[in-house]
């Protein structure tokens, strides 16, 4: 166990031992979490009951937050002639083929997010071994793999986050700034976990969601009731 230090222990006191927090209640708890001299961002943790050593039960998945990160990205996309103008007039940051490919090689990786069209897909392969390990590389399954640069972009560039089981079954991403407020981050925490269940595998037994934990970056964790992570028919 790391050893914490007198701000992160004063600021754990303010968490209930053994509560589950209903969503509201904890992410109305962040602020006093944070104890940091800059706008923490808001990290989520859900512990799932898959085992991601097996193919058939990763749970991998991506969604736009409707209220976005918080975070400035820069978006890279793999494409040429008409689909390289297309990713640029969409705002992505980089665009090209073969010259990214020898830059990230070199080992440039100046970038959050990466795009390819099908057809340069050749190219992308051979950076797997950088970008994979990274979370970085295109893939069908999270729209990054597509035509439709334009449409791939313009969510990245609001808010999409990309979620993938990790080892033990959690799946860790963000869901905004301690700046946002409650009701943002409740909005982004209920579409964020609508997500995660929605991506669910057939091959998931038992309980599904075992635990769900959110936290400014520096600070503790607050765990939310798992059996309430969907938004209220009411809200």
């Amino acid at each position: 166990m790391p050893k914490r230090g007198k701000k992160y222990i004063e600021a754990a006191k303010l968490i209930e031992p053994e509560k589950l927090y209903e969503p509201r209640e904890a992410l109305d708890l962040i602020p006093q979490l944070s104890f940091a001299n800059f706008d923490e961002t808001v990290d989520i943790a859900v512990r799932l009951g898959v085992d991601p050593r097996h193919a058939d039960q990763i749970v991998r998945g991506a969604v736009v937050l409707p209220h976005g990160t918080g975070k400035e990205v820069k978006v890279l996309v793999f494409a040429r002639g008409e689909k390289a103008k297309e990713a640029l007039e969409a705002g992505a940051d980089y665009v090209g083929a073969e010259d990214l490919a020898e830059k990230i090689e070199k080992g440039w990786l100046d970038f959050d997010s990466a795009v390819a069209t099908p057809d340069v897909m050749s190219v992308v392969g051979r950076l797997g071994r950088i970008l994979g390990p990274r979370g970085l590389m295109p893939n069908p399954r999270t729209g990054t793999v597509t035509m439709d640069v334009e449409t791939a972009v313009k969510e990245i560039k609001q808010g999409k986050v990309e979620f993938r089981t990790e080892r033990g079954g959690i799946v860790h991403s963000k869901i905004g700034k301690v700046s946002f407020g409650t009701d943002k981050l409740l909005e982004n925490f209920y579409v964020f976990m609508d997500a995660i269940l929605r991506a669910r595998p057939p091959a998931a037994k038992g309980q599904y969601v075992r635990s769900v934990t959110v936290s400014p970056s520096m600070g503790p964790g607050v765990p939310i009731n798992p059996s309430r992570i969907t938004r209220p028919q009411n809200a």
